[in-house]
């Protein structure tokens, strides 16, 4: 009686390349050996950690902070919880906030590139002439889009919707400040809070406002 031929269940990488009717092998002889195991390894672990950095590049994303102020004239105007809620509806998280009544020299030290100007010396006395509300938000985009939220510096050319465009009229009082780029951000959050005032916390909702 002939012995039927036992089918090898796994084949060198000589023997796949050196065969050339593919279609006879059994299935199992398309799984690779066991040297191929290590390259696959390799492989997939270079994927997870692609994944797990474009991860790390969108947190880190989520996390920019710009620095908001309502200014005397909007505190006086009770705007403030107004201008809160335009932030807030947006899907930006609020991580600092002061009500305060800021010194003459901390005032400079916040405009001091406009210290050359003329109208330098009744911005810093406007500026002090009542309290302020400095705050500190987060979020993708947020030193953009909150420049959007604010509208124009001259409030005549704001948009509708825009806080500026809604509330106010001049620009002498234009109710609000923020930060125009993420580094000037950095330096006006660092002036106006120290690191333990800034509170890391996750919204319930953030996983309504993120993918």
């Amino acid at each position: 009686v002939q012995q039927k031929k036992k089918e090898k269940l796994f084949y060198s990488r000589q023997e796949r390349a050196n065969s050339v009717n593919v279609d006879d092998r059994p299935a199992a002889a398309y799984f690779p050996n066991q040297t191929d195991i290590p390259v696959l390894c390799i492989c997939m672990i270079g994927s997870i950690l692609a994944f797990f950095s474009l991860f790390s590049s969108a947190m880190a994303a989520n996390k920019e902070r710009t620095f908001i102020m309502v200014k005397p004239d909007g505190v006086q105007r009770g705007l403030v919880g107004k201008i809160i809620k335009r932030f807030e509806t947006k899907g930006f998280k609020l991580v600092a906030m002061k009500f305060m009544w800021a010194e003459k020299e901390l005032l400079e030290k916040h405009y001091a590139d406009l210290s050359a100007r003329p109208f330098f010396p009744g911005l810093v006395s406007y500026m002090n002439s009542g309290p302020v509300v400095p705050m500190v938000w987060e979020g993708l985009n947020v030193v953009k889009t909150g420049r959007q939220i604010l509208g124009a510096t001259n409030p005549a050319d704001s948009a509708p919707g825009t806080i500026r465009g809604d509330l106010c009229i001049q620009v002498g009082r234009n109710i609000i400040h923020g930060s125009d780029a993420v580094e000037s951000a950095n330096k006006e959050i660092a002036l106006w809070f120290t690191e333990k005032e800034l509170v890391a916390w996750t919204p319930a909702s953030e996983g309504w406002v993120y993918e």
